[in-house]
């Protein structure tokens, strides 16, 4: 029984690149790698279905970006306000000498 042959995403990329480039038609293509038309339509297939993800991942990582910033300036802000407290509390409770209060 024939081992069956595995391709990198780079070969792939290569002659589905040479398909929409016109640099090969598909039957010089699969004469010249030895690859069936219907392995090759399905590479272009799924080639065109998944290249919008390339850029939606820009956008999406961007945002996630903004949402991280956003979270990390409301962690400083909480962190500051929870520190007045807690002096505030020490110094209601005469906890603090003078010059603890003021440093």
């Amino acid at each position: 029984m024939a081992k069956r042959r595995r391709f990198s995403p780079d070969f792939k990329v290569r002659v589905v690149l040479e398909l929409i480039s016109g640099t090969k038609t598909q039957a010089e293509s699969c004469r010249e790698y030895s690859l069936s038309p219907q392995t090759v339509t399905r590479w272009k297939t799924e080639f065109i279905e998944k290249a919008p993800q390339l850029f939606r991942h820009k956008e999406h990582e961007s945002a996630e970006q903004v949402r991280i910033g956003e979270l990390e300036r409301m962690v400083g802000r909480l962190s500051l306000e929870l520190e007045v407290a807690k002096k505030a509390s020490a110094m209601l409770n005469g906890n603090l000498s003078r010059s603890e209060r003021w440093s």
